[in-house]
């Protein structure tokens, strides 16, 4: 594997990563702040998120802790200026916060929950990303990262509100690049593969669909996807910027320091 510093350093940068109190949220807070990011946390769980910043800032770094429901579209305002207010106007944005419920076919989905998760997964990133816009504008251009699926063109049994929402996800990350490249916004759609997450334990119990039956440990952990979030962060993935990326490619992987 490349070696640590084969990373950017992201000093002077400040991230705010969505659903940050575990798995891939968590993991990529991390990286981001050891090369040298200040990070904003932000996730329902406030216990997690604060640990998780106390931990940072115990490091050396500048992180701060915002609880909150990405689900809440109205609060993504808040969100943002409580960031900047602590850390200065986010210049990174990590659109992580995701669910994959309800598992089930559409006639046996409650409507009130396929609606939740596609505000979660599509209403809240964009709701987020149209309040970080701004001040990325503002200060000359910015990294938009949104975590995607394969499962934004690859349809899976039981999973109408998920792949719906995803494919949203990744039309938006083109039409944001379509908009604002020109203003120097890099925007990215990134899938990290199936990883080991409470999602895939959730994934697991529902026995639906050849996803489901994937044992824990074909699972990749969450340092990966997080080390290729800090990768794309970089100067060095220019050349992709406004690509649906995907973990398993083995250019990707070896750009980013993963094993093949």
């Amino acid at each position: 594997m490349t070696e640590p510093d084969a990373l950017p350093r992201l000093d002077g940068q400040v991230a705010l990563v969505t659903g940050a109190s575990r798995g891939i949220g968590a993991a990529a807070a991390r990286v981001l702040a050891a090369r040298g990011a200040a990070v904003a946390l932000t996730a329902r769980s406030a216990e997690a998120i604060e640990a998780i910043a106390q931990e940072l800032n115990a490091s050396g770094g500048r992180a701060v802790a915002i609880p909150g429901d990405i689900g809440d579209i109205a609060w993504a305002e808040a969100l943002v200026e409580e960031a900047a207010e602590a850390l200065g106007a986010p210049t990174i944005l990590v659109n992580n916060a995701g669910m994959v419920g309800p598992i089930g076919h559409i006639l046996d989905c409650d409507p009130a929950d396929w609606a939740r998760n596609v505000t979660v997964n599509l209403l809240g990133a964009y709701a987020v990303l149209r309040a970080a816009l701004p001040g990325m504008v503002e200060a000359g251009g910015g990294t938009v990262i949104n975590v995607s699926s394969g499962a934004a063109e690859n349809v899976q049994e039981g999973w109408s509100a998920y792949c719906a929402g995803k494919a949203g996800l990744a039309m938006l990350t083109r039409s944001l690049h379509l908009e604002y490249a020109g203003q120097g916004i890099r925007a990215f759609g990134f899938r990290p593969g199936t990883v080991d997450t409470e999602m895939q334990g959730e994934i697991r119990a529902s026995g639906m669909n050849p996803v489901s039956q994937m044992p824990r440990e074909a699972h990749a952990p969450p340092e990966h996807p997080a080390r290729v979030i800090a990768w794309l962060c970089g100067p060095e993935a220019q050349d992709l910027v406004g690509e649906e990326l995907s973990i398993r490619d083995p250019g990707l992987r070896r750009r980013a320091g993963l094993p093949s």
